[in-house]
């Protein structure tokens, strides 16, 4: 994907990051995936869009002194008519936290979360249609929820955004791929009581890197913490850290096909 199209319905379209320190975040994120930063609109209050060879990737914004909510990354599912999903978002359990609402000329957004409580967005694309590069180094290129199980939250990801729920039939694994039109988009993990307290359920951006064991010590020495180490998965190798703020993220060097 390199050219910033609408996408489907139920597809992952942008990611978000909203922090207390806007200039220190952008210098950690430069640093580790050669970032540059361009303003984003100006009704967002201070905002940036991240670049990589021009494109929007991921954007961060500062949130008011006053706020204290959890520092994550939130996925942004596409919809084509974000007053419609947001009615389907509470009528199927969950909870519409912002919106909906006009962002501008870009397009119309709301903050939702699940009934397990796993924040996402929904964008109505206008003028910003979402990321414009995914794949190269530096890109996102994947999301996935850690829950408690996969079953319930899958019924309810399908009947909101028409996802297709493909399980994976094991005694020793919780898992299911969402997909639109046949295409994987997502994927759902169920850990149990395995899920971090302070966490709870939530969603996990995958962003590509070119070496996993050196962007995980790069994250590190940047101010970041390790969360979990390098490993093999089927994907590729994938390690996962937080950012200064804590925001929690993954790292991955997808297998090639």
């Amino acid at each position: 994907m390199t050219e910033a199209t609408r996408r489907t319905p139920g597809t992952p379209c942008w990611v978000s990051l909203m922090v207390h320190g806007l200039d220190a975040t952008q210098e950690f994120y430069g640093a580790l995936f050669g970032w540059e930063f361009a303003p984003g609109p100006l009704h967002l209050g201070p905002y940036v869009r991240a670049l990589l060879d021009g494109r929007e990737v991921a954007g961060i914004g500062q949130l008011p002194p006053d706020r204290h909510l959890r520092i994550a990354w939130t996925p942004y599912l596409a919809s084509a008519d974000a007053d419609e999903t947001a009615e389907s978002i509470r009528c199927c359990g969950g909870t519409v936290a912002v919106g909906p609402l006009d962002a501008g000329e870009a397009g119309r957004m709301a903050i939702c979360s699940d009934p397990v409580g796993a924040v996402f967005g929904v964008w109505e694309a206008e003028a910003h249609h979402g990321t414009a590069e995914a794949g190269p180094p530096g890109t996102p290129v994947w999301n996935e929820l850690l829950t408690y199980e996969t079953s319930s939250v899958g019924k309810f990801y399908r009947t909101v955004f028409g996802h297709e729920v493909d399980p994976v039939v094991s005694a020793d694994h919780d898992y299911a791929t969402l997909r639109v039109d046949g295409v994987p988009v997502a994927s759902l993990l169920g850990v149990g009581d395995a899920l971090p307290r302070d966490r709870g359920p939530h969603w996990m951006t995958y962003f590509e890197v070119a070496d996993v064991d050196e962007a995980a010590g790069l994250a590190v020495d940047l101010g970041g913490r390790p969360q979990r180490p390098p490993h093999e998965t089927r994907a590729g190798r994938v390690a996962q850290v937080t950012d200064p703020e804590g925001a929690v993220f993954a790292l991955i060097t997808s297998s090639t096909p």
